[in-house]
């Protein structure tokens, strides 16, 4: 079966990465776009069919890119155009496609936009933002990074004036009710599709309009206007890139961000991210079929964005208050570990580096109804730092192997890089590293690489309906993936003990469940409750095989791109 173009995102695995972080190509301590080059053949191995590339744009680095000064450069650190085109068309010799993060809401105070714009309130740029002459419109809206901000407004000595930021103070927003704005933004998109980039990862959607009275998110303008960005990037690119909405909301709030499949192809799924984490720990399951009851069907052509971890804190805005006592209680107990409300931590620290866990957790991540979403060394286990301040305890270098510098950079011994190598004795390079999983078959990465094969061979896990089955034993968690006649059955056990389970598949009757990851063939289903064992963390994939089913073949691979 080959998969339409247009939809390829929905059978992708993805791949968060940060250029400065992954491998440093000249020796200067700092990521760049030829070591990502360099690279992409250990991700074509991995699995990976869509690189993300974090900000990749010239940017004075208080907010690491997102804070962007010109949207039309890349960061002179990172490389030039020309190193950039040739790490795409690298990668797309290779069948993987590219998206990169797009700052839509606001620029850097150093952009030249907000520069005129504050010293001369005649120029071009003068309503290129959001200006008052006092700080009490909006008061209602809540201030996003409780740990540093005060107020969504802060006076700016040029102009004399207030301007409006609902992230950091040297983070002006966009003023999108100029249709100036909104065309200028639209040709940031343009020059970079026109080079051959497949997307985009569209930063902190929900507040680019303010409309007085209300929350300032989600605004119907808002939509209006991305949906007019939609239309404009299909008619021209021919409808074969894909926009990624972060939208930190929950699931009611998001799905208006697909419209009727007009507008985002693709949003982010936060509240089920913390929820995998909850059920993990409680030993339960109902936290997470709980958080589908609450998740709305999307438009066909749309999906859902899933991921254990990412490049900033795990986020607990989407969780009640007692969720979130709870997470800090199981996964933070260090103070160093809580920034604003989440927890600065990378997968494998959060489960103490439990292989059972950080397995079990990707199984879940993989087999879920959406396209997962990998950060960059979750599949070899590295850890973090939570003592260099802000999000970049989770951004350090990528461990390739126990030489200099982890491999990632021929840095000269006692050069600083962009931040140091994770050193401890349980994280440290020396012990976790990609070459050494490499020499092992049955390393995490290894084992990543297997469950990422699995999923490629059939459509079922981007494509089918989800359907949760009861059980008696709540440390269980089942349910039946199925599209154009296909079916799965998953499994998992959320205990740390051994657990039994009898599962009602009487529907089946017939079928003989195949575990995909090994090709074991159980026994056939009959009308009695099917009898299951799991161990600690333990995982099935089940193909329900019918008598007279064939093989056709399905992957990814024939994709044009």
């Amino acid at each position: 079966m080959i998969r339409r173009a247009r939809d390829w995102y929905k059978d992708a695995v993805f791949y968060e990465v940060h250029v400065k972080a992954f491998r440093d190509a000249n020796g200067d301590g700092v990521g760049d776009f030829a070591g990502l080059t360099e690279s992409l053949d250990y991700l074509q191995e991995l699995g990976v069919d869509c690189l993300w590339i974090l900000p990749m744009y010239a940017s004075p680095l208080k907010d690491d890119g997102y804070d962007i000064s010109d949207f039309y450069a890349l960061h002179p650190s990172y490389g030039t155009l020309e190193d950039f085109q040739k790490f795409l068309d690298a990668a797309h010799a290779r069948g993987m496609r590219v998206i990169a993060d797009l700052v839509m809401n606001h620029t850097s105070d150093q952009h030249p936009w907000f520069q005129a714009s504050r010293t001369d309130p005649a120029s071009p740029y003068a309503d290129y933002y959001v200006w008052n002459d006092s700080p009490n419109r909006f008061t209602d809206v809540r201030v996003i990074f409780v740990d540093t901000e005060k107020s969504n407004w802060t006076l700016d000595p040029h102009r004399n004036a207030y301007y409006w930021h609902r992230f950091f103070s040297h983070q002006p927003d966009l003023n999108y009710d100029n249709p100036s704005v909104r065309r200028a933004m639209l040709d940031v998109m343009r020059f970079w599709l026109d080079r051959g980039l497949d997307g985009f990862r569209c930063d902190a959607v929900p507040y680019l309009v303010e409309r007085e009275g209300t929350s300032c998110e989600n605004l119907p303008e808002t939509h209006q206007i991305l949906k007019e960005f939609r239309a404009v990037i299909d008619r021209e690119y021919g409808g074969d890139r894909v926009l990624l909405a972060e939208a930190n909301q929950w699931p009611e709030d998001v799905r208006h961000y697909f419209g009727e499949g007009d507008e985002f192809h693709m949003a982010f799924h936060f509240p089920l991210m913390p929820r995998l984490y909850l059920g993990l720990n409680l030993e339960d399951s109902r936290p997470i079929t709980d958080i589908f009851t609450h998740t709305p069907p999307i438009p066909p052509a749309c999906q859902w964005g899933l991921f254990l971890r990412n490049h900033d804190e795990l986020t607990l805005e989407m969780v009640t208050n007692e969720e979130r006592a709870f997470m800090y209680y199981a996964y933070a107990r260090d103070r160093e570990m809580k920034l604003n409300l989440g927890i600065r931590r990378r997968l494998a620290p959060l489960v103490d580096n439990d292989r059972r866990r950080i397995e079990l957790l990707n199984c879940l991540l993989l087999t879920l109804p959406g396209s997962p979403i990998i950060y960059y060394g979750d599949e070899i286990g590295m850890g973090d730092n939570v003592y260099l301040g802000d999000r970049n305890g989770v951004r350090t270098p990528m461990q390739w192997s126990r030489d200099r510098h982890a491999g990632f950079s021929g840095a000269e011994p006692g050069q600083a890089l962009f931040l140091p190598v994770i050193t401890d004795p349980v994280y440290g390079y020396e012990a976790v590293n990609v070459a050494a999983q490499t020499r092992q078959p049955s390393s995490l990465l290894n084992t990543m690489r297997r469950l990422f094969a699995a999923r490629r061979k059939s459509p079922v896990f981007g494509r089918g309906s989800i359907e949760f089955l009861r059980r008696h034993n709540a440390k269980i968690l089942a349910y039946v993936r199925s599209y154009e006649g296909e079916t799965l059955l998953i499994v998992a056990n959320l205990s740390a003990a051994p657990q039994p389970v009898e599962l009602d598949l009487g529907r089946f009757v017939g079928a003989t469940p195949t575990e995909m990851l090994g090709d074991t063939v159980f026994p056939t289903i009959r009308k009695a409750p099917y009898f299951l064992s799991l161990g600690p963390h333990g995982f099935y994939w089940f193909r329900l095989d019918r008598p007279g089913d064939g093989d056709e073949p399905y992957g990814i691979e024939a994709t044009p791109i």
